[in-house]
């Protein structure tokens, strides 16, 4: 292949911020994407299809790892949910929470479907050397934070793909980013790193000095954005053909979408 086209999307476990499921394969049908990283997947305990299994199914992906990042429970869709997205603050509770959270402000009238959260990468071109990298967890995230990686062939040469979901910077996050940036790939080679960095990207580009962000745009909360957390960074080996911050989805994170060759 010359170009290959990168996306990744927080699907927030197949719902909004209510709870109340929405088409993540049409969203992913949308992105058109040869690779794709997604946050927030969901498996419930009880059996049938992950999130990313499901949207593998549809659209013809394999999905080349999922990897779980924590346990919880997510709760069947509000009854009195109105169109938008998430609740006010004086009527919040969770959609879902993970098993090291503080239960809901409010607990719902509704009983919590017991499943797994996760990190995928889905891929419908051929990738090899597939390995997940594991962070070391941090004390107040619950989630146990991972990278997955892969390469592929690219204009004749090996380039690496990687995506990630890391903590938020109030549980002590670039503690994490240092980490891994000594994991991080040479320079010197083709390679991308896509993820919910739950962080600004200046931030995130001062942990990656030799990386640069390949499109920039407001990617957070999805109805209204006013922040970037999605994030796709580079290498100077490779150029952005197109670059695109999806329209608003049924999460509570819009889609990054970008076409990479080489420079």
């Amino acid at each position: 292949m010359e170009s290959l086209t990168l996306a990744t999307f927080n699907v927030h476990l197949g719902m909004d911020g209510w709870g109340r499921p929405y088409d993540v394969s049409a969203q992913c049908a949308d992105l058109d994407a040869d690779v794709l990283v997604m946050q927030e997947v969901w498996a419930p305990d009880a059996g049938g299809p992950s999130t990313a299994e499901q949207v593998a199914d549809d659209l013809g992906y394999a999905v080349v790892a999922d990897h779980a990042l924590a346990h919880g429970a997510r709760y069947p869709p509000a009854p009195d949910a109105d169109h938008r997205w998430g609740p006010p603050p004086w009527r919040h509770t969770r959609a879902f929470r993970l098993d090291r959270h503080r239960p809901p402000l409010r607990r719902p009238k509704r009983a919590p479907v017991p499943g797994r959260w996760s990190l995928a990468f889905l891929a419908r071109i051929p990738v090899h050397d597939v390995r997940v990298i594991t962070l070391a967890p941090l004390r107040h995230d619950p989630a146990d934070r991972a990278v997955i990686c892969a390469s592929t062939d690219l204009g004749g040469r090996t380039a690496t793909l990687m995506g990630t979901h890391m903590s938020h910077l109030t549980d002590f996050s670039p503690l994490q980013y240092r980490r891994l940036a000594a994991l991080l790939p040479s320079p010197d080679t083709p390679a991308a790193l896509a993820g919910d960095m739950n962080l600004w990207g200046p931030p995130v580009s001062s942990f990656f000095p030799a990386w640069r962000r390949a499109v920039t745009g407001r990617t957070w909360p999805a109805h209204r954005p006013h922040s970037q957390l999605d994030h796709v960074l580079i290498t100077a080996s490779l150029r952005v053909v197109e670059a695109r911050i999806a329209d608003h989805s049924g999460s509570d994170h819009r889609p990054v979408v970008v076409r990479l060759a080489l420079a």
